[in-house]
């Protein structure tokens, strides 16, 4: 998801505030000398310590960055001007470090806004393109399992496998736009991503078709982990919360819109790879849009490139960025992008991580199940065909574009409110804070005040989950053919609603849970949510236990997810009862949010990755 990329980011501004804290402790003479706090490199490159991001709340680290904001702002009133130079002990007198003190044109945050919002728009773009890969072929499946003679369930392994892609994507390409730039990886995975749909297009069998859908998956992912790092790259804390509010929405907007295209071509009988055809198309055009339009925005990277320019006009080789400083091994790059999220697997042991893990790999599961629930639903019940079935999930996505109204037009009217009340002191930035400052008053009886505990973050979770169960139960239970069609329509909105704002709040939880390390945080749970997205579909299927152990035979697969599949749920238990299997497995996590909001602090003590702030009250 491109929540992975922003919270990298998020990541390395809270490491360079550690990294400001330790060195301003060591050396208090620093201060004497300069009259404000050093900067460390890593600021200079691109991660400026006053875009603290979504976590941060009453840190400490926070109050040292509040000392660096005052400083910045004594030299210039302007808060888009670019960042002081990097520090390390000698850095002041290095002429040779190129830095971002007169070079305004490489800092992001000082082009023009609507220049940022059309790249932000684009950003966007990339994610709905990659996403609607990933449905493109569902209600086309009846069409691919004659052509090639196969089961219902290889038909939906089809949609599965291009899932399981975004399971190993994030691992790679996220570390690699850290040290080749956003831009030029989006070109390296995005033309592969292009000819794998020309390859799925012309599959002879069913055996190519897979495997070209997995690789293409594995390449789709480069948007979803970029995308985000794009967007902190872009955007302050003031302005973040309007841009992901916005963002966050297309990683729901790609799965829904497909099944409507694809539910026309297949009453049409167009030819199912035409379906490939036109991803190969979109996926053309948004390749043309990176080549020509996409600017570099990673300023670490910027700055790698504008040294190499200066040595390359003076010949002197002396020249250099702070990147240029820090090349770290193969070894090392591998130990901190790859092997810590597994490493933090053993936060297992704490529920903390489990809990919201398993709870949002339960809810982007079911946004993968929808697209074989959907045609039982209202094919079977309500006699529609797949084009018009397809048209359903535009009330999935009209829930998720309700949620991003309501966060742009009212809680981020509360949240400005909010921080201009706080004034100097560090506030949350997050989407998720609106919902926070809308909802104190609504919630006075369930929660203490406000306080600096990121556990208040959990609020819009502890709202939104009774209504992501009591949707379920409304879906199936309305889902008669007796019962007018538009009750369980409304039922799909509130679902997408909901989604919504339980992946925000949830993601803002571990950023600010995790702080350096929720990057790995988010890519274990990444890991994990895309394995419950590629397994769910399978469980609308409609064969044994054993002829899906024969397709991931087929398949020569080795996810071992697809494994704990059960026997065809929606046909055995009936739309009801599914339903409402599903509506019970939300019911249970709805005390999840609630219990971590009032334990949180102690179960954070009890792990070594997480961050416990000594002014919590």
């Amino acid at each position: 998801m491109p929540f992975e990329g922003l919270a990298r980011s998020i990541s390395q501004e809270h490491e360079a505030a550690a990294q400001l804290e330790r060195r301003t402790s060591a050396k208090p003479s620093s201060r004497a000398r300069t009259g404000t706090l050093t900067r460390p490199a890593v600021v200079a490159e691109g991660h400026d310590s006053t875009d603290s991001g979504d976590g941060g709340d009453g840190s400490t680290l926070n109050g040292h960055k509040s000392d660096l904001e005052s400083g910045q702002k004594k030299k210039d009133d302007s808060e888009k001007q670019p960042l002081p130079p990097p520090s390390h002990d000698d850095d002041d007198e290095d002429e040779f470090l190129v830095t971002l003190k007169g070079r305004e044109h490489l800092n992001p945050h000082t082009w023009s806004e609507v220049y940022r919002w059309c790249i932000t728009a684009f950003a966007g773009l990339l994610v709905l393109n990659a996403t609607f890969a990933s449905s493109a072929p569902s209600n086309l499946i009846p069409s691919i399992i004659t052509h090639y003679g196969v089961s219902k369930e290889v038909g939906i392994l089809l949609i599965s496998i291009f899932v399981a892609g975004y399971c190993v994507g994030p691992l790679v390409w996220g570390p690699l736009s850290e040290r080749y730039g956003r831009k030029l990886v989006m070109i390296v995975a995005w033309v592969p991503y292009i000819c794998f749909q020309v390859g799925c297009a012309l599959s002879p069998n069913i055996g190519s078709l897979i495997i070209f859908r997995f690789l293409g998956g594995c390449f789709a992912a480069a948007p979803l982990t970029n995308s985000g790092g794009v967007i902190a790259d872009l955007w302050g804390p003031d302005q973040r919360g309007d841009a992901m509010a916005i963002f966050s929405f297309m990683p729901f907007a790609g799965p829904a819109l497909a099944p409507i295209i694809s539910g026309y071509m297949e009453v049409t009988r167009t030819n199912f790879r035409w379906i490939f055809w036109v991803l190969t198309i979109f996926g053309g055009v948004c390749l043309g849009g990176i080549l020509f339009f996409l600017p570099e925005t990673y300023v670490p990277y910027l700055l790698h490139n504008e040294a190499k320019r200066l040595r390359k006009e003076t010949g002197d080789e002396r020249w250099h960025a702070p990147m240029d400083n820090k090349q770290e091994t193969t070894k090392e790059v591998i130990n901190r992008t790859i092997l810590k999220p597994f490493r933090m697997a053993g936060e297992l042991a704490r529920p903390m991580l489990l809990l919201l893990t398993l709870y949002m790999s339960l809810v982007y599961g079911v946004i993968y199940l929808m697209f074989e629930a959907v045609p039982i639903i209202f094919q079977g019940n309500h006699g529609l065909n797949a084009g018009e079935s397809g048209l359903i999930f535009l009330a999935l996505l009209a829930g998720c574009v309700i949620g991003v109204l309501t966060y742009i037009f009212y809680f981020n009217i509360k949240y400005k409110q909010y921080h201009h009340s706080l004034e100097g002191k560090p506030v949350p930035v997050s989407p998720s804070s609106h919902i926070v400052c809308a909802m104190q008053s609504r919630l006075t009886a369930l929660i203490t005040p406000l306080s600096r505990q990121p556990e208040y973050r959990l609020v819009p979770l502890m709202c939104a989950a009774p209504f992501f169960a009591v949707s379920f139960f409304w879906l199936g239970w309305t889902a008669y053919p007796s019962i007018n069609i538009a009750s369980p329509i409304l039922a799909i909105v509130l679902l997408g609603c909901t989604v919504l704002f339980i992946f925000l709040s949830i993601f803002n939880y571990l950023i600010d849970v995790y702080l350096m390390n929720a990057a790995s945080a988010l890519s274990f749970n990444t890991v994990c949510r895309s394995s419950f997205g590629a397994s769910f579909p399978l469980f609308a299927g409609r064969q044994s236990f054993f002829s899906i152990l024969y397709v991931l035979y087929l398949a020569r697969t080795t996810d071992g997810v697809l494994l704990l599949l059960t026997l065809e749920m929606f046909r055995k238990l009936s739309i009801p009862g599914a339903s409402s299997l599903l509506g019970g497995l939300a019911i249970v996590f709805i005390p999840a949010p609630f219990l971590l909001y009032k334990y949180g602090k102690k179960i954070r003590s009890m792990s070594k990755n997480a961050v416990v702030r000594p002014n919590e009250d």
